[in-house]
């Protein structure tokens, strides 16, 4: 681990030749290959043992490669993370709004990961599932990767209660509680997600909290764990959530614009310990922005192309 990075793993082609420099431009070209050339002079690229690895090395095919990403021009975050919880074997923090679980796109060093591997100095730390990096509120981390199955197990059983809050307009003409079922499926769109015919994949329990004029504060439980789900039910009732920039239509704020964030924060987390059979209650300490003042609610009724 380097400045709270863990590298990214390559395996070479079997049939690799020429040098490593060649050889992972050919395999990897979203790096260029003069950008390769400098992440080895600045000894990014190591072998399986460590060592660092240069330029005009012989590749050998099958040979496992690390490297370290870094991004030149990273935007740093103006928001705080929060360590709620932390024992040998979990850690729960609250994540803000805008920022990544993990590192992605622009983000590697402002990412919540990296952010709590160097403030804390944990090699190991893995996120147990993720949330997207414009909700707010809860996630679970695994400290060390001989436990990190039996936690995974929690989500893949859906043993672990998941509660959502968030603020969308007030669906009069709806009945709640309410349960929305429906297909979903990755959209042209690789980054958003829709509903099509078909059996059911994705399933979310729905309530009221409150209600305050045009708008209201939602509880939302989802029992699976599709990408976005939260987001694409919501839209396909006609009750897309405040400020939300995928749903119903893309309407994505310029970089460094933090005035709309998504009203949707991971409210709380409940299990039993598979270790210790302890009764884990952990809940986010972030707020949305409640009461919505001076705003009016958007027309409702049903989402298309959601």
């Amino acid at each position: 681990m380097r400045d709270g990075v863990s590298p990214s793993c390559v395996v070479l082609p079997a049939a690799a030749q020429g040098s490593v420099l060649d050889a992972l431009a050919q395999h990897l070209p979203a790096v260029s290959k003069a950008q390769w050339r400098e992440r080895m002079q600045a000894g990014d690229v190591v072998d399986a043992h460590g060592q660092p690895l240069t330029p005009s090395q012989a590749a050998q095919g099958g040979e496992r490669l690390f490297y370290y990403r870094h991004l030149r021009d990273e935007p740093e975050l103006p928001f705080a993370h929060q360590v709620l919880y932390q024992d040998k074997h979990l850690l729960v923090a609250d994540k803000p709004h805008f920022m990544p679980v993990t590192p992605s796109g622009r983000y590697v060093q402002q990412s919540l990961l990296v952010r709590l591997k160097r403030q804390l100095g944990l090699p190991e730390l893995s996120p147990l599932h993720r949330i997207d990096r414009d909700t707010a509120g809860i996630v679970l981390f695994s400290v060390q990767q001989g436990t990190r199955g039996a936690y995974q197990a929690l989500f893949r059983e859906r043993s672990m209660a998941k509660e959502y809050e968030a603020v969308a307009p007030w669906g009069s003409g709806l009945v709640f509680p309410r349960e929305h079922r429906s297909r979903m499926q990755e959209a042209t769109q690789f980054f958003r997600m829709e509903e099509v015919p078909g059996e059911p994949n994705s399933l979310t329990l729905i309530d009221v909290l409150e209600v305050e004029g045009p708008w209201a504060r939602y509880r939302l439980s989802p029992v699976s764990g599709k990408r976005h789900q939260l987001r694409v039910h919501m839209a396909a009732l006609g009750l897309p959530l405040r400020h939300d920039p995928f749903y119903p239509e893309v309407n994505d704020p310029p970089e460094g614009d933090y005035s709309r964030p998504l009203q949707l924060l991971a409210r709380s987390l409940r299990f039993t310990d598979p270790l210790t059979q302890q009764q884990h209650f952990f809940e986010s300490r972030l707020r949305l922005q409640w009461p919505v003042q001076g705003c009016a609610a958007p027309a409702s009724g049903a989402a298309t192309g959601v």
